[in-house]
């Protein structure tokens, strides 16, 4: 088993998304948590080791000063030879082992892992949802929160659990010289966590302001470029500028707010990080002025404040990293994770076979009391083809939606293959018709369907070549219909091209074109 599989990259998640920051960070993460945890211990090893580091100098130099120039090498062979295998091959094994858990194992798969279920989550959501919001939007939450949530987790791997192992070692070091050494140690902590308790929750509000900016941006421009054509249409390229402006100038702000909070909360780290060597060295210079510590003492607490004091900036960095990252997570979580608004119901079953479609009654008005469709009473036989003709807005669209599970009708319901599609799943219906979408112009009657849905495995319907059979209720410049088609297939045509049909009228046709 290679350690890149260790962590099944494309796993689906167990119910809905949480929409709690820590609940939602468990649903996203749930199956590899094992792993992370072993990743973690790996790091905490590598930090330990840093700590033995400053211990082996100072047993060194006190080896040094006892034994003297002439008997040092040979009273201490045993000890040289054990820290130069330490320094040779334990520490570099521990920290390439720790940088393989996090460059191999995690990064690379907790990135889809958590990407790959958001995005099967939204797949779900009903049409309304992305109707409500920016595709581009959309598509940007679900990235920047597979990201922040994968920094979060690599970071906490690679820098937490190596800085909480290295403080901690550093503690009981200082204990093994003076208590009141570790305690000055202790009060330097305490102030540390106290800055980063007042920081880091203004910057996380400040991040998710920031990345909430940061994606109505990119809904903005890629909308606007998505629908180019409707732009150029109405001559609204000055207006979408002033919009992406507007966005613009919104991020922009957010951004230099979290800029002056990330300046500050730097400043004040590192103003604090400067007083531990001072601290820690002048209170071991003290003692070994009275007798109390050794020389190796000296070197090995001025090591450990050195190396903490310089850790201090890193890890800061880091955790103000985390936090931005948690609150893009946050921001993603507000958009992303919200409950189904069309669901199964209880107990739903799928669909067996082909069969006939019953409209029983069928209402649906976009949550209005007037338009959409009303009161719609239809039977369509298995393999019957049907065509749907009426201008824009007069209820062409709710049919075939009703029958593949997009919507839900207000009142009554759709039957198929002698089970209600109300009581099986809401991609049953939706996998067993296919419809087209044909909006002809007056001059391309023959041409074929400018979109196509459906089940992409069922063939595709063969569109006639010489002019449609004119259907009953429109005019002689009818559309071309399916001849092809094994369930049912609809077709809009639009009122614009002359087709006078009554307004989301149904016409029906022989097996032919």
């Amino acid at each position: 088993m290679r350690p890149e599989t260790f962590i099944d990259a494309f796993a689906r998640a167990d119910g809905p998304p949480p929409r709690a920051l820590w609940a939602f960070f468990g649903w996203a993460l749930r199956g590899a948590l094992p792993v992370l945890g072993a990743a973690f211990a790996i790091s905490a090893i590598a930090g330990t080791a840093e700590v033995f580091t400053a211990l082996l100098l100072g047993a060194v130099i006190d080896a040094a000063l006892a034994s003297g120039p002439e008997r040092f090498l040979a009273e201490n062979g045993a000890m040289l030879a054990a820290v130069a295998g330490f320094f040779l091959i334990v520490r570099p094994i521990a920290f390439g082992l720790s940088s393989a858990a996090n460059s191999i194992v995690v990064g690379p798969n907790i990135s889809p892992l958590v990407l790959s279920r958001l995005n099967r989550w939204t797949l779900g959501q009903p049409v309304s949802f992305f109707d409500d919001d920016f595709a581009g939007r959309i598509a940007q939450k679900q990235m920047q929160t597979a990201r922040a949530i994968t920094d979060v987790v690599t970071e906490v791997i690679n820098v937490i659990a190596f800085a909480l192992a290295s403080v901690v070692g550093s503690v009981l070091l200082m204990t093994t010289i003076d208590g009141r050494v570790a305690a000055a140690l202790a009060l330097w902590l305490v102030a540390y966590f106290g800055l980063i308790r007042w920081f880091l929750p203004r910057i996380r509000r400040a991040s998710a302001a920031r990345a909430g900016a940061r994606a109505t941006v990119s809904g903005q421009v890629v909308d606007a470029v998505s629908n180019i054509k409707t732009v150029k249409l109405f001559a609204l390229a000055d207006h979408e500028d002033r919009a992406a402006l507007d966005a613009m100038a919104r991020y922009r702000v957010k951004s230099l707010d979290f800029g002056r909070l990330a300046a500050w909360f730097r400043f004040s780290l590192m103003a604090l990080a400067g007083v531990l060597p001072v601290l820690l060295v002048g209170a071991v210079l003290a003692l070994w002025a009275n007798g109390a510590a050794s020389p190796g003492d000296i070197v090995a607490t001025g090591a450990i404040a050195i190396r903490i004091a310089q850790m201090t900036g890193w890890v800061s960095f880091t955790l103000m990293g985390m936090y931005s990252s948690i609150g893009e997570v946050e921001n993603g979580i507000e958009t992303l994770t919200p409950p189904y608004a069309l669901t199964d119901a209880p107990g739903a079953v799928p669909l067996q076979g082909a069969g006939a479609v019953r409209f029983d009654h069928v209402t649906f008005t976009y949550g209005r009391g007037t338009g959409g469709v009303q009161d719609i009473d239809l039977a369509v036989a298995a393999g019957e083809k049907l065509g749907l003709v009426g201008a824009s807005g007069r209820g062409n669209r709710p049919w075939c939606r009703s029958c593949c599970g997009s919507t839900m009708s207000r009142r009554a319901v759709c039957w198929s293959t002698a089970r209600m599609c109300g009581r099986s799943p809401r991609t049953a219906c939706a996998g067993r018709s296919r419809w087209s979408r044909r909006k002809p112009r007056c001059s391309t009657a023959r041409r074929g369907p400018t979109s196509f849905m459906g089940a992409p495995t069922r063939p595709r319907p063969t569109w006639s070549k010489r002019p449609a059979t004119p259907m009953p209720t429109a005019s002689s410049r009818g559309c071309a219909i399916s001849t092809a088609a094994p369930a049912m297939t609809r077709i809009w045509a639009s009122a614009a091209c002359g087709c006078r049909a009554a307004s989301g009228s149904a016409s029906r046709w022989p097996g032919r074109s």
